[in-house]
């Protein structure tokens, strides 16, 4: 697929102004908790631009974002693209110790945050002369007083009339940072072409998205995943979306849909794994009127895949993208979708799976996943080393290990530094957390290599029981036993440890590392 964008592009034009200017009365959030209007909408975006900049903020200025899901999140993001800034949105929920960090790191001047943040984030405060908009109802304090706005009164007096700063196409529009799972989060730099690019090649041209169509996203907008979701992918044709502001809970979302009634849902792996479970012990999910069912985040695995497509009556079209790519490069087709497959790569986007020396490997073998795509990011925000291992030439390394069966599908393996080599031989956590998501009493698992005190690797498997089911001494031995008849010997794990819930970033991740850092500091005497 290829597409002309324009030298002279602001996403603000194209993905607010242009719906608003041709149906400004469609609603463009169905809630929560209103409804608005894409007039309204874009009403609420540009006097945050003016207001934005009647504070100083200018062009390639950071404007820090620390907002849940709402109409707010929307203004503040395409006002600060609207004049030329860097919106940089972050996970509200994240605590102080993060914020400051984010804040730090991006240099913003200008914070927008939702007042149930400004316990965590006042300390961050400290030492600078960040301006401060406060989003909803919360006392000023002495250490904020001064610097701080309301929202309300803050956009009020504020010009409704807003054009364009005349951006070009490459220039920085936002930074997202990565989940961090395995170090310090990374600021990922994109630039104002690359949701044109991402709602063109995905959206469009594998969901076949379109005006009618109400979008409802589990993942958040802070995330890169749910920013397409919930944001950019419904105004790109003037469509719906549905927000939740609150914390991601199975009876939230199903409520959710039952009010609003989405035709394209979009999740990851765990939460599809949750509303199994719900379901299974009665709870009511009507999908009745849902077309299309998307997941990405981490791999779905087969048994989900089939389950749901059981329950519901709806394949999960599974793909993979990334925080550097922006959005979802390789997915399965409406009709078409495999279970275990991540599917064919997306129009518009290349995909190789390379060996250690970045050469191309046969058909069937594992390797790395490189993705070459517009989309692709400017850099990581100051950190050029980093920038220049991440991104040869055009290509972006993801990390990822994958191949590619006959049929042209492919097939994630593992994260490259999750990958474990059991006597002299790779082993996939993936692989084998599938398999013990087969067992009738594992609701989640996650698999980790350890030293033994030799100093040879071995696998542990930490699992999460489903409800209903005891941990007794024997379970662990049961699931061991149930893996030995499902998996190579070298691949089983040796030793399963019944735990309470798994550590997971914001997005739904699982921080295997934070599991191997908790197995260290116990130092069982063997494995």
């Amino acid at each position: 697929m290829a597409l002309e964008i324009p030298a002279q592009f602001n996403l603000a034009s194209w993905f607010l102004d242009r719906p608003a200017r041709e149906h400004p009365e469609r609603v463009a959030i169905l809630g929560e908790p209103e409804a608005v209007r894409y007039g309204e909408l874009l009403e609420l975006a540009n006097r945050a631009g003016n207001a934005l900049r009647e504070l100083g903020c200018g062009v390639g200025h950071r404007v820090l974002i620390v907002l849940p899901d709402s109409v707010e999140f929307f203004a503040a993001f395409f006002g600060a693209a609207k004049i030329g800034a860097v919106a940089v949105p972050v996970n509200p929920l994240a605590k102080s110790a993060d914020l400051a960090y984010y804040h730090s790191d991006c240099g913003a001047r200008i914070a927008i945050v939702h007042s149930s943040v400004i316990p965590e984030f006042l300390p961050t405060l400290d030492g600078n002369e960040t301006k401060l908009i406060v989003v909803g109802d919360s006392p000023a304090s002495a250490s904020d007083g001064e610097r701080r706005r309301d929202w309300n009164k803050w956009i009020r007096s504020a010009s409704a009339e807003l054009a364009a700063h005349p951006t070009a196409a490459h220039d920085a529009a936002f930074v997202l940072y990565t989940s961090g799972s395995s170090g310090r989060p990374k600021g990922v730099i994109h630039q104002h072409k690359d949701m044109y690019v991402t709602s063109q090649c995905f959206a469009l041209g594998v969901l076949g998205i379109r005006p009618e169509d109400r979008t409802f996203s589990v993942s958040k907008l802070f995330f890169a995943y749910g920013l397409g979701n919930a944001m950019y992918f419904p105004l790109s044709v003037g469509a719906s979306t549905i927000l939740n502001p609150e914390r991601t809970k199975v009876d939230k979302v199903a409520a959710l849909i039952a009010k609003h009634r989405p035709t394209i849902f979009f999740a990851v792996p765990t939460f599809f794994a949750a509303m199994l479970q719900e379901a299974s012990r009665g709870m009511p999910i009507d999908l009745a009127s849902v077309r299309l069912v998307v997941s990405a985040g981490e791999p779905l695995p087969e048994d989900i895949f089939t389950q749901f497509q059981d329950r519901f009556g709806l394949e999960i079209l599974d793909g993979i993208g990334s925080t550097e790519m922006l959005q979802t490069f390789i997915s399965n087709r409406p009709g078409e979708a495999r279970a275990g497959s991540c599917g064919v790569p997306v129009p518009g986007y290349e995909v190789r799976i390379v060996d250690e020396n970045g050469e191309p490997v046969l058909a069937g073998e594992v390797g790395t996943l490189c993705a070459k795509g517009e989309s692709a990011f400017a850099g990581y925000w100051k950190q050029p080393e980093m920038t220049a291992r991440g991104k040869i030439g055009q290509w972006v390394v993801t990390g990822d290990k994958f191949f590619q069966d006959a049929e042209g599908y492919f097939h994630y393996y593992g994260r490259a530094d999750d990958m474990m080599k059991i006597s002299g031989m790779w082993v996939s956590p993936g692989e084998v957390e599938n398999a013990l998501l087969g067992h009738q009493h594992v609701a989640e698992a996650a698999v980790v290599g350890v030293a033994d005190a030799s100093g040879l690797l071995k696998t542990v498997a930490f699992v999460v029981l489903r409800e209903g089911s005891h941990s007794t001494g024997e379970i662990a031995a049961e699931i061991q036993e149930f893996l030995r008849g499902r998996l190579a010997s070298y691949k089983c794990p040796r030793q399963v440890r019944v735990v309470a819930e798994l550590p997971k970033t914001a997005t739904g991740k699982i921080q295997r590392f934070l599991l191997r850092e908790q197995f260290r500091r116990e130092r069982p005497e063997s494995i």
